[in-house]
């Protein structure tokens, strides 16, 4: 039987995908770089259309309580941007520069910042469940009171970046993710 030989490779909804093919990004929607809640009010990721963010400055912007769920960035700048109780789910944030930013009391869920920089940022009371930061610069940054998965704080525990101490709150960066010291 065809089945017996066939193995599907698992679907992995848990940012741990190595390759996407993305659509182009529309550059005539002058509104296609502003933060925009979902206004369904879950975090599934629906809405109306592709939720693009890619190549945008957003630096020092504030979408804290935003639902982001479903966002692509890719190449974007939100270095010191405010996510304070966001959530991100579903959300591809990838190449981009997160520097500084304040993910408080926030909830990333199945999201991907892979080749990202996050030095500095605050993740303090998040919840960080099926989060990938695989090749990413975690530099400084405080998981303080956070919730992450065993399964990937294991590997954020590898990361070679996860050092230093946070600028704004003081804390250790491994001691505040959990990880050996």
């Amino acid at each position: 039987s065809f089945s017996m030989f066939f193995v599907p490779s698992p679907a992995l909804a848990d940012g741990q995908t190595k390759t996407f093919k993305l659509p182009p990004i529309d550059k005539s929607d002058t509104t296609r770089c502003t933060f925009a809640s979902s206004k369904i009010g879950q975090a599934n990721a629906a809405r109306d259309k592709l939720y693009d963010l890619r190549q945008c400055n957003l630096s020092g912007e504030d979408a804290s309580g935003f639902d982001l769920s479903g966002v692509i960035m890719e190449g974007t700048d939100v270095s010191k941007a405010k996510f304070v109780e966001s959530q991100f789910s579903k959300a591809y944030l990838r190449n981009s520069n997160f520097d500084g930013a304040d993910f408080t009391d926030g909830i990333i869920d199945r999201a991907s910042f892979g080749g990202s920089s996050l030095k500095g940022a605050i993740f303090k009371n998040a919840v960080l469940t099926g989060t990938s930061f695989e090749d990413t610069d975690v530099t400084d940054s405080d998981f303080s009171d956070a919730y992450i998965g065993s399964f990937d704080l294991r590997n954020l525990c590898k990361n070679p970046t996860l050092t230093g101490e946070n600028p704004v709150t003081g804390n250790d960066t491994k001691i505040s993710a959990g990880c050996a010291p």
